[in-house]
């Protein structure tokens, strides 16, 4: 889907963001999207492939990169550490990074599987909040916007670990901002419905083989637009929900869903 070049001005010229999982995806959609809005763009994540291919694609001393593990502190350290040296410190975080797991029954479900997801979806989102929050505070401003899907508002066969990770993005969101107002800073999350991004295309493969693109016509069928959410469309509602233009916004779980919760 082509989105339009024709941008409003949402103040975002000259502010750090740092996106995670942002070497594809929603997350590399972000980065290219607010950097055309002039903001100064830290991408974090674990794919160092991702990262070079970004770095080669977009040659900019408005982008730096760190590779590494949104479930690590350590990791969060240096991420901090890096907007504060080479931007002067950190305006607004897309806590984007998430895993699917395997797919398999709650009764069979193994229990590894389970903490990986959790550690990443989770346990990521949580340091997240509490490392950028805290650099937020010092400065006195801030947004954070969280990835949580639209499952996080009901259940889903066969994906326990995530949904149930994702109902706690939702609830980790609320709380934050409740707590973090104080500081002003807002804190919100984007809820997206299948989107067109690699995860979704190897869930197509592995449900089926021979025919992925009969599994991309049955979710879309559950959407009333009937299709698939755009990377872009995702990025542009965490945009948003980062600048200026949602001033009055926090603690919102957005669906991002073509209407498919309504329904």
């Amino acid at each position: 889907m082509n989105r339009s070049t024709n941008l409003p001005n949402l103040g975002l010229e000259n502010r750090t963001v740092l996106i995670t999982g942002a070497a594809s995806g929603i997350g590399l959609a972000a980065v290219n999207l607010f950097m055309r809005h002039g903001a100064r763009v830290i991408a974090f994540d674990v794919d160092e492939q991702g990262l070079e291919a970004l770095r080669a694609a977009r040659k900019d001393e408005a982008l730096a990169t760190i590779c590494g593990d949104v479930s690590k502190t350590a990791d969060w350290i240096r991420a901090l550490a890096l907007a504060e040296h080479d931007f002067g410190g950190l305006d607004a975080l897309f806590n984007n990074a998430g895993i699917t797991g395997p797919r398999a029954s709650i009764l069979s479900y193994p229990e590894a599987e389970f903490d990986r997801v959790m550690a990443v979806n989770v346990r990521g989102v949580f340091l997240g909040i509490q490392h950028a929050g805290l650099a937020m505070k010092a400065r006195g401003k801030g947004a954070i916007v969280n990835t949580s899907s639209i499952v996080g508002f009901t259940g889903g066969r066969n994906i326990n670990a995530y949904t149930a990770s994702k109902h706690a993005v939702i609830g980790l969101t609320k709380a934050a901002a409740v707590e973090l107002a104080a500081h002003n800073i807002r804190v919100n999350a984007v809820c997206p419905s299948p989107t067109a991004t690699e995860m979704m295309f190897k869930l197509e493969r592995e449900l089926a083989p021979d025919n992925p693109s009969s599994i991309r016509a049955a979710f879309a069928a559950n959407s009333p637009m009937n299709r698939y959410g755009e990377p872009e469309e995702v990025a542009e509602a965490a945009l948003w929900l980062c600048s200026d233009a949602a001033s009055y916004i926090t603690g919102v779980s957005l669906p991002i869903d073509g209407g498919m919760v309504a329904r």
